[in-house]
């Protein structure tokens, strides 16, 4: 099936951001995870490079955890580490 312009246009764009976590991040960095439904954060590693999931959604696969998750609901932990005002 062919994709409108519009519907590219998102598929670029999310092919993007799964490069550039990709170029950061390889297979196995730790990540924090915010799970549906908790508030706090699941220490996990990815297991998987980000991809663009049937042209709308970016996501990645992680240890311990069924399925794939949005790669926005994923933080790298060190990243979060210094975010949250640690060394």
């Amino acid at each position: 099936m062919k994709l409108t312009k519009r519907q590219q246009a998102k598929a670029d764009k999310l092919q993007a951001i799964c490069d550039k976590f990709n170029a950061s991040y390889p297979v196995g960095t730790a990540v924090l995870l915010k799970k549906d439904g908790h508030d706090e954060l699941f220490p996990t590693k990815t297991r998987s490079t980000a991809k663009v999931l049937s042209g709308h959604s970016a996501v990645i696969w992680l240890e311990n955890v069924s399925g794939c998750y949005l790669l926005d609901r994923v933080t790298p932990a060190g990243r979060a580490t210094l975010a949250q005002g640690g060394k």
